[in-house]
């Protein structure tokens, strides 16, 4: 399935966005750890974005370690595949290769984007950037930026096996 056939499903049910959400902001102990929210959920594409917080920064404290990054589009990726399921509570996903090329560091509140390049039968592939809205190396005392300062720290993809009920 590529992203035009993606883009001729029919949207998500509510109760899907709403469970996913529930469990990666709410139940999941490491994504909940971390203060994942999930800012969209459609077919094909997800996004989702984890704030600055010094717990999360390398020894400088001011730039997040890498390993929060990886996370955030290992799990984007992941989670946009599944939308790409008839019933995306159904089946499952796990991951089978996850690239990431890291650009430059990230000192800000960060927000992944991940788009379906092909989801096949049994193997997708995904897409992601993880963008950061710097804030000069400021930490946790930075303004965080607008959406017009924002940068990509990271650019990645990922294949996943697809368990599809």
């Amino acid at each position: 399935m590529d992203r035009t056939e993606i883009a001729e499903m029919d949207p998500l049910p509510d109760e899907a966005t709403e469970f996913v959400a529930r469990k990666l902001e709410d139940e999941h102990g490491y994504l909940s750890w971390l203060n994942t929210s999930v800012e969209v959920i459609e077919r094909g594409r997800v996004v989702l974005s984890i704030p600055f917080d010094d717990k999360l920064t390398n020894a400088d404290g001011r730039t997040i370690h890498g390993g929060v990054a990886a996370t955030l589009i290992d799990t984007a990726g992941g989670v946009a595949q599944r939308t790409t399921f008839e019933d995306p509570l159904d089946g499952g996903v796990a991951t089978v290769n996850l690239n990431a090329n890291y650009l430059r560091p990230a000192d800000g509140d960060l927000c992944a984007e991940a788009e379906v390049v092909r989801a096949g039968g049994s193997i997708g592939v995904s897409k992601m950037t993880v963008t950061t809205a710097g804030n000069g190396g400021e930490g946790a005392e930075g303004d965080g930026g607008g959406d017009e300062d924002r940068s990509e720290v990271v650019v990645g993809q990922g294949s996943f096996r697809l368990f599809r009920e």
